[in-house]
């Protein structure tokens, strides 16, 4: 009878050990249960909260149209897909979608995807690869990283919004394919990059450009069709330089996400994208949810207004918090307020001294952030009241005096 052996190291042993080190870090992440409870305000772990953590801009993912139009359509379709677009998936209501998107932003043609990080891991693979050149701007978002990676192409990463860097690295590729990703609002900072500047300099060195809006979509440009038609280069001025992403779950209230531009580059990525092809198409009751959603975000911009007083309001209620602290709010026009606090140490604090007062506004801490940089990032939505926003901005004073104070 052989004695039992002792059982051996696993690497799956530190796993404890690293979590414990993320803690101590104060960067370990916590998921909260949430429902919703009228407005902006929120049901968090079972207490009322008012939320400015939302990217639902216009306020539209609790509008009874839109519920109306998924359950009727859940009554037709049914509730899944039942197969991949190329197969069986792709649905009346999916169809008609895209149909509307391209309308709305006025381009070409648009492909409907079921999530926003599926499609830029999947498209950028689509369109370069080993032997050809991608350009990406330093703070662009995870999934525009994650497809730069997995498209094998020779990645370059310019400093952020840095134009004059990004020509220089165009100007010495050799490749013949060159391809520029970059947000049009980025997500963390709110900042918007200088979209006619960027497509100059792929006009020059044939480049194609994919933009990424998934925070402009539905607020900005005329009846909020996005940053690129806020460029004016959309309709008649689009390029078939131009690929243009947005999500559908931001302002748009629903979910999922799509790509427009050119009809051939879009029956390209029909044809090439992994992610398309081989995974179960998004349900058409959604599909039929976003169409209501288009409608009322075309007709919204009694929203988009209030939006932008809210913003205003904010930022002149924050420019006047004590300077010793070194608070600041980044330049930005958008429904993204980045409030930069330093430590992610201090930052948690200010956050729990806000939750402790009802109001959420979560801390965000690298590495979605640079060193050193950790931050509160406001959302603001149509939702909010004028006295939602003052509430927050007297919450945050009070917190700095007594910051201050310590």
């Amino acid at each position: 009878m052989t004695s039992p052996t002792a059982p051996q190291a696993s690497w799956l042993d530190d796993i404890p050990a690293r979590l414990a080190d993320i803690e101590r870090a104060h960067l370990l992440r916590r998921r909260r249960v949430v429902e919703p409870a009228g407005g902006a305000r929120l049901r968090v772990d079972g207490q009322p909260m008012l939320a400015f953590c939302s990217n639902d801009y216009l306020g539209l993912a609790s509008h009874p149209a839109l519920a109306q139009a998924a359950c009727e359509a859940t009554q037709r379709f049914g509730v899944g897909s039942g197969g991949s677009p190329l197969v069986s998936g792709h649905s009346a209501a999916n169809d008609a979608l895209e149909h509307d998107l391209a309308t709305y932003v006025q381009l070409p043609r648009a492909l409907y995807f079921y999530a926003g990080y599926a499609t830029n891991t999947g498209i950028i693979p689509a369109l370069v690869g080993d032997g050809d050149a991608l350009f990406s701007d330093a703070l662009n978002h995870a999934c525009l990283i994650d497809g730069a990676r997995l498209s094998r192409a020779t990645i370059h990463r310019y400093p952020h919004a840095d134009l004059a860097a990004l020509e220089a690295q165009l100007a010495a590729s050799p490749a013949r394919r060159k391809l520029v990703i970059s947000d049009a609002v980025f997500s963390m900072d709110g900042d918007l990059i200088d979209i006619p500047a960027l497509l100059a300099l792929c006009e020059r060195y044939d480049a194609l450009l994919l933009l990424d809006d998934a925070h402009g979509f539905g607020v900005l440009g005329p009846q909020g069709r996005g940053s690129l038609a806020q460029a004016g280069r959309t309709g008649p001025d689009a390029s078939r330089r131009v690929l243009y992403m947005a999500t559908l779950g931001k302002a748009a209230g629903v979910a999922g996400a799509f790509v427009a531009g050119d009809a051939a580059l879009i029956e390209w990525l029909l044809q090439k994208t992994r992610t398309y092809i081989f995974a179960t198409a998004a349900p058409p009751l959604l599909a039929s949810a976003l169409r209501q959603s288009l409608h009322l975000m075309k007709a919204a911009d009694d929203r988009r207004a209030h939006l932008d007083g809210l913003i205003a309001q904010l930022r002149q209620g924050l420019a006047t918090l004590p300077a010793p602290l070194g608070w600041h709010l980044l330049p930005s026009r958008t429904p993204v307020q980045a409030l930069i606090i330093g430590s992610n140490e201090a930052a948690l604090a200010v956050m729990e001294g806000l939750r402790a007062q009802g109001l959420w506004v979560p801390a965000i801490r690298p590495p979605t952030v640079p060193a050193g940089t950790a931050r509160l990032r406001i959302a603001l939505s149509a939702a909010h009241t004028t006295d939602d926003v003052a509430q927050l901005i007297e919450a945050l004073h009070a917190l700095a005096t007594q910051s201050l104070s310590h």
